[in-house]
């Protein structure tokens, strides 16, 4: 039989599910109402022609084809950096570190994961100055720039969950691949990241996310209101939460404020979107583990 204690823990999980899952449901609902309405060719690619836009023949001005291509181009990047470091961290602390050195890199790991967005931008623009009055007087701030605090933002949540995906591995499926004669990289190969492929996958969803939504790092490391789609790694840039940010507090009319809702919802669409594909990658990778096994 189950105490008045328990039931009433248990009327609260459920409401505060409720509420986030209603909280989530308003949003999306709202973003829906106000920004429906002016998802068009216009919103993305403004007066130029659409194909023209996309081949780069022809600039775009008020549209949010450059926003979302930076936005792209700022992921790719930042996961670029980001995801293989990340993963090999989190194996090393895993499978290879020596407790003393575990404790101390998990420290600063820790310590990294609780950085705040807005000081990880004041360190690459303090990266700046300080190569304009050194040896590098031409630096400035760049995509490329935004892209490695992008990476060192996400860098920790990387480590953390490929670590705990690695040490929730049950000890018999651990040993499995030493029994047949494997070596100890051969048996994390093919049998320890295989199996914990969800914690990983689900790490590197997590630093897609951060990375197309963050506004705070970007802002001081290369963003601008109006630019065109960055052709180089040392181009200023445009992205999509930048523009949403600058059309909410900037907005002259409501036409503009109406856009800067439509954005929003290009936002969450694409978010959705990267979830979704996660989502069949993983599907795919264990019915793979599944076969095989």
């Amino acid at each position: 039989m189950r105490s008045t204690v328990e039931y009433l823990f248990l009327i609260f999980v459920w409401g505060a599910t409720f509420c986030a899952m209603a909280a989530v449901f308003i949003l999306i609902v709202f973003l829906t109402y106000r920004g429906l309405g002016t998802i068009s060719l216009e919103l993305f690619f403004g007066q130029a022609h659409w194909f023209k836009a996309i081949t780069g023949s022809q600039p775009v001005f008020g549209g949010l084809w450059p926003a979302m291509a930076g936005t792209a181009a700022l992921v790719i990047l930042s996961c670029l950096m980001a995801v293989p470091i990340g993963i090999a961290g989190g194996i090393y602390l895993a499978e290879y570190a020596s407790p003393r050195f575990h404790s101390i890199v998990s420290f600063f790991v820790d310590l990294m994961a609780g950085i705040p967005s807005i000081v990880m931008g004041l360190f690459g623009f303090s990266i700046i100055i300080l190569l304009k009055h050194t040896f590098l007087p031409q630096a400035r701030t760049c995509l490329f720039l935004a892209s490695v605090c992008i990476a060192l933002l996400v860098m920790p949540y990387l480590v953390r969950t490929t670590q705990n995906a690695l040490q929730s591995i049950s000890q018999e499926r651990r040993l499995l691949g030493l029994s047949l004669g494997f070596t100890k990289w051969q048996n994390i190969r093919h049998i320890l990241i295989p199996s914990s492929n969800r914690g990983i996958l689900s790490g590197i969803i997590l630093s897609v996310g951060r990375a197309a939504e963050d506004t705070a790092v970007i802002l001081l490391t290369g963003v601008v209101s109006q630019a065109f789609v960055p052709r180089s790694l040392w181009d200023k840039f445009e992205a999509i939460p930048f523009r949403i940010y600058f059309l909410a507090a900037e907005h002259k009319t409501a036409a503009e404020l109406d856009q800067a809702y439509g954005a929003a919802l290009v936002l969450l669409i694409i978010t959705g979107f990267l979830f979704f594909v996660a989502f069949l990658i993983q599907k795919s990778i264990e019915k793979k583990w599944a076969i095989i096994g």
